[in-house]
């Protein structure tokens, strides 16, 4: 999935480089699986903003993704890949052999015509989905589940794949793309093969408009505000942080501070973090 650089005929596309969507079959997305997304602007259910520098954005509709892959030994064919406004890798739309339709996340190698399957007796081919028990171990999984039944949670954005490195008992360990190492459960499902567009990474905006467009809002810094508005705020000109440590408009220490509870329950399955940022 090759990027391109748009040419300079004004200063928001000199340094643009965007994706050439060569990958996509179609632009029209499939009416039965649409659902509307109304524009929470970060807030949650009581109005008050939990997430910040949201808002505004181009309209979108919600593709109805199937991240359980519960449909064992009915294969279905690929139809058409995909573009989903509401994350980074593409999407596959997926006709099976009884007549229902639905849509995956498309791995790397998946293309229009190709037959995928879920089950225990499906083949290691990118876009099946099996539990961890059936996968060899060394194969490259994404969309895997936490807890059996639930659907797929980690592994899901572009270009992510994570690795089976070993059976000890009742679990797996998987190396997940951020160097971190953990145990799972061998009822759990993953999906076969690397998520597609992996060039997401080099992606340029090239404008601050085409970042207004994905619904982003401009990003004050906080020593840039007065001392009501942020804990960094305030002072005489240009002045440094001036505390121990810093620290979000909430004064929760941030950059690098660890707030994973210590006794989180889920803390025995990971036998090793993944790498610093």
């Amino acid at each position: 999935m090759p990027l391109k650089n748009l040419k300079p005929m004004t200063p928001g596309t000199r340094n643009a480089v965007r994706p050439s969507f060569e990958e996509i079959t179609t632009r029209k997305p499939e009416k039965s699986l649409l659902e509307h997304l109304p524009n929470h602007a970060g807030r949650n259910n009581t109005g008050q903003v939990t997430a910040r520098h949201r808002g505004g954005g181009h309209k979108q509709m919600y593709r109805k993704i199937d991240f359980k892959r519960i449909k064992d030994q009915v294969p279905g064919r690929v139809r058409s890949i995909e573009y989903d406004p509401n994350r980074t890798t593409r999407i596959a739309l997926i006709f099976y052999a009884d007549g229902e339709k639905s849509y995956i996340l498309a791995p790397m190698g998946l293309s229009v015509g190709d037959w995928v399957e879920s089950g225990p007796q499906s083949e290691i081919h990118p876009g099946n989905c099996l539990p961890l028990r059936s996968i060899p171990t060394g194969t490259v999984v994404h969309n895997l589940e936490l807890t059996p039944q639930r659907g797929g949670q980690l592994v899901r954005s572009a270009g992510a794949g994570a690795q089976v490195l070993s059976r000890e008992g009742n679990y797996v360990l998987i190396r997940l793309p951020s160097g971190e190492m953990r145990r799972v459960l061998l009822e759990c499902r993953a999906s076969i093969g690397q998520l597609s567009n992996p060039d997401h990474k080099n992606e340029s905006l090239g404008k601050a408009g085409a970042s207004r467009h994905l619904g982003r809002r401009p990003q004050v810094r906080g020593v840039a505000m007065n001392p009501v508005d942020h804990p960094h705020g305030g002072g005489e000109g240009r002045s440094p942080i001036g505390m121990p440590g810093p620290k979000s408009p909430t004064g929760q220490p941030t950059l690098g501070h660890k707030t994973r509870r210590v006794h989180k329950a889920s803390s025995k399955f990971i036998m090793r973090r993944g790498r610093r940022r």
